[in-house]
């Protein structure tokens, strides 16, 4: 059982410019010549840990830390409404962690994430295999439209009251239709008044989904300032209401991809945003992926579930 590490804070930052008028902040931490691994943040849209990170071996491990497009720190951000959220897809997100990855001249690395960095992890390692060494994820997701329906509407069976408020925060002519879809078109509206009261409703009903979960933390999502809190918003709707551009099931059918790639897989048995079935279908379908089904644990995990997750980033480090 490995403890925490020291504190340990970037030692290089930079910004990545992608050719098509977004820039991409990153970090490195530890050892320069450690072991190449990547954080890919949920949300989409959440931007990476400010904080320090203690999971990582410093001297074993070269982290690196990303805000994906038009959150964080990366710039133009989604706060501005002329921020061109056409140029923010699953495809950009792939070919940026591409980009970075030449950029920082790592050959192979070891992808760690949660929740929606689940999905963008898959779909990345998916489209290039040979450029992934392992994989540790937390809170599986795949984005499929089972389960963006499950989280903003079928969840809403146990939170029925907040449920109806986040129906609420759309005109009622929508409010019997594709919520998402209306919400994305909310945070496209030119009066910022309008934007961040339907970035306030969609993250109340995110709150509400955590904090009926086993050491849910209430406040969790709408606990950003007023600017990430419509960036993370607006990527969100614009993300889940186009289906990440993914087809149905299709980071479970091609999971045959990923042979070759071991895998620690950790997912709360209570997560209230996304039930442990895309979890143990997706293990199912990945040889060399190891499941860890953690009781008492939902959607952000527990003390279990975060001693996993780094016996398994010091497990790799040897590799």
């Amino acid at each position: 059982m490995v403890d925490f590490y020291p504190p340990t804070s970037p030692y290089r930052t930079g910004y990545l410019d992608t050719g098509d008028g977004n820039r991409i902040y990153y970090e490195e931490l530890g050892n320069p010549d450690g072991k190449p691994a990547l954080y890919v943040h949920g949300g989409p849209g959440a931007g990476s840990p400010l904080r320090p990170t203690r999971a990582w071996d410093p001297q074993a491990y070269r982290l690196v830390r990303y805000d994906q497009r038009n959150c964080g720190r990366s710039t133009p951000h989604a706060s501005d409404p002329a921020a061109d959220m056409s140029r923010n897809t699953t495809r950009h997100l792939i070919d940026d962690i591409e980009l970075l990855r030449e950029h920082l001249g790592v050959e192979r690395w070891l992808l760690n994430g949660a929740s929606w960095g689940s999905t963008l992890i898959l779909a990345y390692a998916q489209a290039h295999p040979e450029r992934v060494s392992e994989v540790v994820i937390q809170a599986v997701t795949t984005t499929s439209p089972a389960e963006t329906e499950w989280l903003y509407r079928g969840a809403g069976r146990f939170q029925p009251e907040a449920w109806d408020r986040f129906r609420d925060g759309v005109p009622a002519a929508e409010r019997d239709g594709d919520l998402l879809a209306a919400y994305a078109r909310l945070m496209e509206h030119p009066d910022r008044a309008v934007r961040a009261r339907a970035a306030v409703d969609w993250l109340a009903w995110e709150d509400a989904v955590i904090s009926g979960e086993p050491h849910g933390i209430p406040g969790m999502y709408s606990d950003r300032d007023a600017d990430a809190q419509i960036a993370f918003v607006r990527i969100c709707a614009h993300f889940f209401s186009n289906g990440a551009w993914l087809d149905p099931d299709q980071l479970l059918r091609n999971a045959h991809r990923l042979a070759g790639i071991p895998a620690v897989l950790v997912h709360g048995r209570y997560d209230m945003g996304g039930p442990p079935q895309t979890a143990w279908e997706l293990a199912k379908a990945w040889p060399g992926a190891r499941l860890h089904i953690i009781d008492d644990a939902g959607h952000i995990g527990n003390d279990a579930a975060g001693q996993i997750i780094r016996d398994a980033i010091e497990e790799f480090k040897k590799d």
